[in-house]
C-alpha cells in the first residue's frame, strides 16, 4: 500500500515520497484492492494508521501533506478513524477522502440495460457467461479528486483503489497547478508515479542485480520523485539509507507490471517506447522521453466473487526416483478419492524443487510435493474428503513417505474469483469529500480516445544481426548477463529484459522473439498470445504472456501468484551467449 509522504520545494521542482506499509491484514485480491473484510476487523488497511500516528507532530510541524490509498473498502470509515485520532492528539489537521471507486451497482445498471457486455481484458470472456456471481467491484480513480483536496487545504487525504500512480500525480497536479489538458505533464508525472509507487523496488528491492548491493541491502532508503512544473522528472531517494537509484533500478521499475508502449491512466495515456534514463549524480536518475496522449474513455474494474474454498497437503520425496515416487503417490490418493474427485474443481499435484547430483546433504536431496484442491462446497474439502483420502495412503505408498504435519493448509480456506474488466468513465462519481463537510464532484475527462483492444506487438525484431554473428559463446544462464522484472495484472504476467551494453542488446533482440520466449517458457507455456515490444532506449525487451497466472492472485493453484519469479525462472534458463559478453562480468 503505497503513499506520498510531504512535498518541499527544490529550485523548479516539487518532492514526493512513497512510503509502504504492509497488507498483512486484509485479504487483497490483484488489482482490486478488495476481496472482504476478515471478521472482526476494519476494511481499511490498518498498518497504515501504525505509520501514522507516531509521524502526526512531525507532519503538523512542517506543513507535510500526505495521500495514501490505504482506505482499501471502507475509505468512510478510516476518515473517521484519522479524525478521531487527530482529535485525540489535540491536531487541527484537515482531512479529506475521496469517493467513487466502488462501481457494483454502475455494472450491474449497464449489464441490466444492455449498455454494456463487460469483456474479461484478459480472457476476453462476457461478464453475463461468467459463472460466479459479482460480489464486490472496484475501479481505479485518477488524480482529479486528490488535487482537489489538497486544493481546498487537506493536509491528509485518503483514497480507496485509485491508480497507484494517482498518488503522486494528484499532488503534482495540486502543487504545479496543472490543467487537465496539460497532457505531457500529466504523463510524466505518470511514469513518475509508477516508478515509486512500490517504494523501495526502485532503490534495490526485488533487483536481479541485488548481489552489487552488498553491505547496502539493509534499510534500503525510499524513493522520492522531484517533479518540475514542466514535467521534468528527477528520481532520487532519502539520504544516508542503504541501496541505490540507478539506471538499471528505474528500468527495473519502468518494465514492471506494464501491459506495452502504452500506459493508461484515467486522465491521460503516457507513451514509454522512448523512455530514456541519464545517471545524473549519486542515486539521481533523470527521466525524459515520455510521449503524451488522450486517455480512454475507460477505466480499469476488479469484479470479485465467491469461488469457494481450495486447500493443501504437503509431501517430501528425497533422493532418487523423484518423479516414479509422486507418481505412486497421486494413483494411490486418486485411488482413495474415488467418486469424490468429481466434487473438485481444482485436483493439482506438483514436484515442487529438483535434487542435485550427489548431493551433501539431506535437506538438499529432498523436495515438496503439493497437492493442491479446489471446490465450489466447503465440505468437498472436508477433513474426511480431501486430508484423509491424501494423508491415509502413507504406509502403503513409496520409500521415506512423510507428509507435513501442519493440518492448517488441509482445511479449506474461502477463495475468490477475480474478473477484469472496463467500465465507461462516464459512469463513475469520483466525489472528493472535504474536511469542512463539503464535496467536489470530479467530471470525467471531456477529451478521450478509443484504443485497440490489445496492445502494439512486433513477435521478432528485423534488421539486425543475427545471433550466431557475436562470435564464439558458451551455454549459460540467460541472466548472466541478462537483468529482468516480472509482475501481474490480473491473469495475465508481464516481463521485461534488459542489458548493460549497446551490443549486448542488438543480441538481446534478435535473441528474444516471441517463439524463443515460449521455448525458454517450456512446460510454463500455457498456449497463450504473447505481445512483444521493444523500450531501446534503456535496451529493453518486453513480453506480456496472456493469463499466464492461473486466475490470478486470489485462486491461483500455483506458487508465483503474483508472476514475481516468472522473470527469475526465465533468467536461470540456458542459451548461447556470446563469450566476449561473458568476460565483461556476470551480473
Amino acid at each position: 500500500m503505497t503513499f506520498s509522504a510531504g512535498r518541499k520545494a527544490e529550485g523548479r521542482f516539487a518532492r514526493f515520497s512513497s512510503l509502504f506499509a504492509t497488507t498483512n491484514n486484509i485479504s487483497v485480491s490483484v488489482d482490486s484492492g478488495r476481496l472482504t473484510k476478515p471478521a472482526g476487523r476494519a476494511g481499511f488497511e490498518p498498518t497504515f494508521l501504525e505509520a501514522l500516528e507516531p509521524a502526526l507532530p512531525h507532519i503538523a510541524k512542517h506543513g507535510i501533506k500526505v495521500v495514501v490509498n490505504a482506505g482499501v473498502s471502507d475509505t468512510r470509515l478510516l476518515h473517521t478513524t484519522v479524525v478521531s485520532l487527530l482529535k485525540e492528539k489535540g491536531l487541527s489537521l484537515k482531512v479529506a477522502w475521496i469517493e467513487g471507486d466502488e462501481v457494483l451497482d454502475a455494472i450491474n445498471e449497464l449489464r441490466v440495460s444492455k449498455k454494456a457486455r463487460f469483456e474479461n481484458i484478459c480472457t476476453q470472456e462476457i461478464l453475463d457467461d461468467w459463472k460466479f456471481e459479482p460480489l464486490y467491484a472496484q475501479c481505479y480513480l485518477g488524480p482529479f479528486g486528490i488535487a482537489a483536496a489538497l486544493s481546498a487545504g487537506a493536509d491528509i487525504v485518503l483514497c480507496g483503489r485509485v491508480s497507484d500512480a494517482s498518488l503522486i500525480m494528484g499532488s503534482a497536479i495540486w502543487w504545479h497547478g496543472w490543467k487537465n489538458a496539460d497532457y505531457d505533464q500529466l504523463a510524466n508525472s505518470l511514469v513518475a508515479g509508477h516508478l515509486i509507487e512500490c517504494s523501495t523496488y526502485i532503490t534495490g528491492g526485488c533487483f536481479s542485480g541485488f548481489k552489487s548491493l552488498r553491505g547496502a541491502w539493509n534499510d534500503l532508503g525510499f524513493p522520492i520523485a522531484e517533479i518540475s512544473s514542466a514535467g521534468e522528472v528527477i528520481i532520487t531517494k532519502q539520504k544516508a539509507t542503504g541501496g541505490i537509484i540507478s539506471v538499471d533500478t528505474c528500468t527495473a521499475q519502468l518494465l514492471y507490471e506494464i501491459q506495452g508502449p502504452r500506459y493508461y491512466n484515467s486522465d491521460v495515456t503516457a507513451i514509454i517506447d522512448e523512455v530514456t534514463f541519464k545517471q545524473i549524480g549519486p542515486d539521481r536518475v533523470a527521466l525524459s522521453g515520455v510521449k503524451s496522449d488522450l486517455p480512454p474513455p475507460t477505466t480499469k474494474v476488479g469484479i470479485t466473487a465467491n469461488g469457494g474454498f481450495q486447500a493443501e497437503v504437503h509431501y517430501a520425496l528425497v533422493g532418487l526416483d523423484i518423479e516414479a515416487k509422486a507418481e505412486m503417490l497421486e494413483d494411490q490418493i486418486r485411488t482413495c478419492m474415488g467418486d469424490r474427485v468429481k466434487d473438485l474443481t481444482v485436483l493439482d499435484f506438483k514436484i515442487i524443487g529438483r535434487v542435485p547430483e550427489d548431493p551433501d546433504d539431506q535437506s538438499a536431496a529432498t523436495v515438496d510435493f503439493r497437492i493442491v484442491a479446489q471446490a465450489l462446497k466447503e465440505e468437498a474439502l472436508s477433513e474426511v474428503n480431501f486430508m484423509r483420502p491424501c494423508v491415509d495412503p502413507i504406509i502403503e505408498s513409496y520409500p521415506g513417505a512423510t507428509f507435513y504435519p501442519d493440518f492448517r493448509t488441509t482445511l479449506p480456506r474461502p477463495i475468490f474469483e477475480y474478473y477484469v474488466t472496463l467500465l465507461p468513465q462516464s459512469s463513475v462519481r469520483q466525489i472528493a469529500h472535504l474536511h469542512d463537510g463539503k464535496s467536489v464532484e470530479i467530471s470525467p475527462p471531456a477529451k478521450t480516445k478509443e484504443y485497440s483492444k490489445f496492445q502494439p506487438s512486433n513477435e521478432m525484431t528485423s534488421g539486425i544481426a543475427s545471433v550466431s554473428s557475436y562470435g564464439n559463446t558458451t551455454r549459460a544462464p540467460l541472466g548472466s548477463i541478462v537483468h529482468a522484472r516480472s509482475g501481474d495484472k490480473g491473469s495475465n504476467a508481464n516481463v521485461g529484459f534488459w542489458v548493460r551494453h549497446d551490443d549486448e542488446y542488438d543480441w538481446l533482440r534478435a535473441l528474444l522473439s516471441t517463439e524463443k520466449i515460449k521455448k525458454l517458457l517450456g512446460k510454463e507455456y500455457k498456449g497463450g498470445k504473447i505481445d512483444r515490444f521493444e523500450v531501446p532506449n534503456v535496451r529493453g525487451v518486453h513480453f506480456l504472456l496472456h493469463n499466464h497466472l492461473d486466475r490470478g492472485v486470489s485462486c491461483s493453484k500455483t506458487l508465483d501468484i503474483l508472476g514475481k519469479n516468472v522473470s527469475e525462472f526465465l533468467r536461470c534458463r540456458w542459451v548461447d551467449v556470446p563469450d566476449k559478453f561473458l568476460e565483461r562480468g556476470r551480473i
